[in-house]
């Protein structure tokens, strides 16, 4: 199965961010994914409703939204209502997950369950066959442009035998170093969503860049 392919704005030219959303349309990619991080559960501040408004104006392929916040519960609706069609939530940062969960699918949106390197896949156990995606971060949540964590095949691996296991139709989506040398080996050890940052942006062809993901 060919990946599924999320360019993220967070690494795009944000003075001409019309053009890059433009690109991103007439690429081979699937979704646009962007990260939101509160500078409290995270250390950075990304983007907010503005520029997701924004993005939403210019985009044609659904938007894959990453809240690296606290009490994301306070502000799924409006992300929703701005254009967000996926929406992940931190496992880390929901004392009530399954409510939030419940928000999101009630708000008629894909809800998906972000971890963090360091958390447990047995950690999903329970919540696994109520969600549409796992967001695994395969780098620490906060910047872009860092060294991928090589255990996040061995975690890849733990996540497809429990959603196996527990007759779990969820996607596994990478985010964070997914270089065109990983990307197969990702996909191999059971990755369905490629989320592709630095690698894309800083490319002197990107669409060339997402074709090339998507040709693996």
């Amino acid at each position: 199965m060919k990946p599924i392919v999320a360019p993220s704005i967070l690494a795009a030219d944000f003075a001409n961010l019309q053009r890059e959303i433009t690109m991103i349309n007439e690429s081979d990619a699937d979704w646009i994914h962007v990260d939101v991080m509160d500078g409290v559960f995270v250390p950075n501040i990304s983007m907010g409703l503005p520029v997701m408004e924004a993005v939403k104006r210019h985009a044609k392929k659904p938007i894959d939204v990453h809240l690296m916040i606290v009490h994301p519960e306070n502000f799924v609706e409006a992300f929703r209502k701005a254009g967000a069609e996926i929406i992940s939530v931190h496992i880390e940062a929901c004392h009530h997950l399954h409510r939030n969960i419940q928000q999101i699918k009630g708000l008629g949106a894909k809800a998906g369950v972000a971890i963090n390197p360091h958390t447990s896949v047995s950690q999903l156990e329970d919540i696994v066959q109520d969600i549409d995606l796992i967001c695994m971060m395969s780098v620490n949540p906060g910047f872009g442009a860092q060294k991928f964590i090589e255990n996040t095949y061995q975690k890849i691996k733990e996540l497809r035998e429990l959603l196996v296991r527990r007759k779990s139709n969820a996607l596994i989506e990478i985010d964070g170093g997914v270089s065109l040398s990983n990307a197969r080996p990702l996909m191999e050890a059971g990755a369905d969503v490629l989320v592709t940052g630095n690698l894309v942006f800083t490319s002197d062809s990107p669409k060339e860049v997402i074709q090339q993901l998507k040709r693996l």
